[in-house]
């Protein structure tokens, strides 16, 4: 595969600060999905809150899961106004950051 081309994942898990209320963090997510809305690059967003059993999470509660048809893509969204602005209020927001950009593969067994 040619490099940046084909789809890419961008991974961010979350842990919110103390004192940010459940409002809030719900207004966060919403402004988040909003941005497919407006970054024609970003083709999709999936979030959850952490559910896992193992307690390997590291302190890290919500991940937020962004799909994008190629590396340039990306680096569009990451560049954009409108999403600069937002990641600005939205980091503030955060305890901890964990941010991946990867390209999936699919296992042939």
């Amino acid at each position: 595969m040619e490099e940046g081309k084909g789809v890419v994942k961008h991974m961010l898990l979350a842990k919110f600060k103390d004192g940010i209320s459940e409002n809030q963090i719900e207004e966060y997510i919403k402004g988040y999905a909003n941005l497919v809305n407006i970054i024609e690059p970003m083709k999709s967003l999936h979030w959850g809150k952490d559910i896992s059993i193992e307690n390997l999470h590291h302190g890290f509660t919500h991940v937020f899961e962004s799909t994008f048809e190629t590396k340039e893509g990306l680096a569009e969204y990451i560049a954009h106004p409108v999403h600069v602005e937002f990641a600005n209020g939205f980091l503030s927001s955060l305890d901890k950051v964990l941010v991946v950009d990867f390209k999936p593969t699919t296992v042939d067994i």
